[in-house]
């Protein structure tokens, strides 16, 4: 397994729809291995193939306390009500965004030994699993703000908290998912 670089804004291939796949083979399940230790590695909730510059409609997530979830050629076939959640992404480091998801969704796709797969998702999976879906169709979250403006600087702090023990927990709204470096002013999101 290796570590991937992950691509940030601007780079095309987050725009663009990625491709179906046809065939399961090794070169996929190592894609699949690399894709899950970059996330972990970042860390994140989940992760894209466009993310790494690869063209394949396959994702990986991995809510905390569940296990690691691969989706290949995903379609979300049902959503159910609506909630604000302030997201990130590993693509856009050091800002977040209070976007609408679904309180639910039903996806269907393919696990990684090909199997039919189909699940009922809610709260933190069924957000991961919309975020990722949309990256697999060219869309980023911050697409769904009125304007870039929006977005706020996102650091570590902004999100952990202190359980009445003095514990130390993450915050439950994607705080994995949204990558803790400092945007250069190359990187900065640009108005609408």
């Amino acid at each position: 397994m290796a570590i991937m670089p992950i691509v940030r804004v601007p780079e095309p291939v987050l725009r663009q729809k990625t491709k179906k796949i046809r065939k399961i083979d090794a070169s996929l399940q190592k894609l699949i291995d690399d894709m899950i230790e970059t996330m972990h590695d970042a860390p994140g909730v989940g992760l894209a193939a466009n993310q790494v510059g690869v063209g394949l409609r396959v994702c990986v997530i991995h809510v905390p306390g569940d296990d690691v979830v691969t989706l290949i050629n995903p379609e979300i076939v049902r959503r159910s009500g609506t909630r604000e959640c302030p997201e990130g992404c590993l693509s856009l480091p050091g800002y977040q965004g209070v976007v609408t998801r679904s309180e639910k969704v039903v996806v269907k796709g393919l696990n990684r030994d090909g199997r039919p797969v189909r699940y009922h998702a809610s709260d933190l999976f069924a957000e991961a699993i919309e975020h990722e879906v949309d990256h697999l169709n060219g869309i980023l979250y911050f697409d769904y703000l009125k304007s870039m403006e929006e977005l706020t600087p996102y650091t570590a702090r902004d999100d952990d908290e202190e359980d009445e023990d003095g514990q130390h927990q993450e915050g439950h709204d994607h705080a994995a998912h949204a990558h803790l470096d400092e945007v250069s002013a190359e990187d900065a999101p640009q108005g609408s």
